[in-house]
């Protein structure tokens, strides 16, 4: 028990028998009060343990929840684990596939060098092929004009009253080369020119604008009348039609004979 040094002096100047009661009393009053401090302590040490053990319990709340959210985060590194797999996989493939397509691109390549050879050589075939068929076009033209240079005299003369008084020849004129050029001479004694023209078939309109061209050139050359003149292995009836209605005689090969 604690007492002041002055409490106590008073207290020994107090008879005997009441000191012992007072200090009785000083000593119950001592006991409860430390009584009571203790059950105050207590009662805070008892708020303190609870405190704790909420704090705890929220502790390993926290604690389950961070393993859950670990839990979580390793299934779902598993996923992105599974997940990059599959795309080195795809990744992979699409390598595969980009390596078949160049090898494929490659080959094209390859095949269409091979075709632009093959239609080079097939064009030259085909530029000689024309050649021999212009060619051949030529000289089944000059065959049919040589001819006419032999059959057409006779021909104009009993069919059409026209008497040449000379041969037939090519005449440039007007820079333009005229395949049949003479002068005639009509029964009544009128001179006339003699213009023509040979194409292999008469199947085209088109195919008269070269004499009529050629007939225009002779009249601004020569002041007398012009009969034209087209010989041809074949002409469609249309175009015989045209021919009487413009003036010009046309003569089919199988007609001299």
């Amino acid at each position: 028990m604690s007492v002041s040094v002055l409490l106590a002096r008073k207290i020994d100047t107090i008879a005997p028998e009441l000191k012992d009661v007072l200090w009785t009393m000083l000593e119950e009053i001592e006991r409860n009060r430390e009584e009571a401090v203790t059950k105050v302590e207590f009662n805070e040490l008892k708020e303190i343990v609870r405190d704790l053990g909420l704090a705890q319990q929220r502790t390993e709340k926290r604690v389950e929840e961070l393993a859950e959210a670990q839990k979580e985060l390793a299934e779902a590194q598993n996923r992105t684990e599974q997940r990059v797999e599959e795309l080195a996989g795809a990744q992979k493939e699409l390598a595969e596939a980009q390596k078949r397509t160049e090898q494929k691109i490659e080959e094209l390549i390859e095949a269409q060098k091979r075709t632009e050879e093959e239609i080079a050589k097939l064009s030259r075939g085909l530029n000689n092929t024309r050649s021999q068929v212009g060619g051949l076009a030529r000289s089944v033209a000059y065959a049919l004009e040589n001819e006419a240079y032999r059959k057409l005299p006779t021909y104009l003369n009993t069919r059409h009253d026209l008497r040449l008084e000379e041969r037939f020849i090519r005449q440039e004129l007007g820079g333009e080369e005229m395949n049949i050029f003479a002068k005639a001479v009509r029964n009544g004694g009128e001179e006339v020119m003699l213009v023509g023209e040979t194409v292999l078939r008469l199947d085209d309109i088109s195919k008269f604008a070269q004499l009529e061209k050629n007939v225009k050139i002779v009249k601004e050359h020569y002041q007398l009348p012009v009969v034209p003149i087209l010989v041809t292995h074949f002409a469609r009836p249309n175009l015989l039609e045209y021919a009487r209605n413009e003036g010009i005689i046309v003569v089919q090969s199988f007609d001299w004979d």
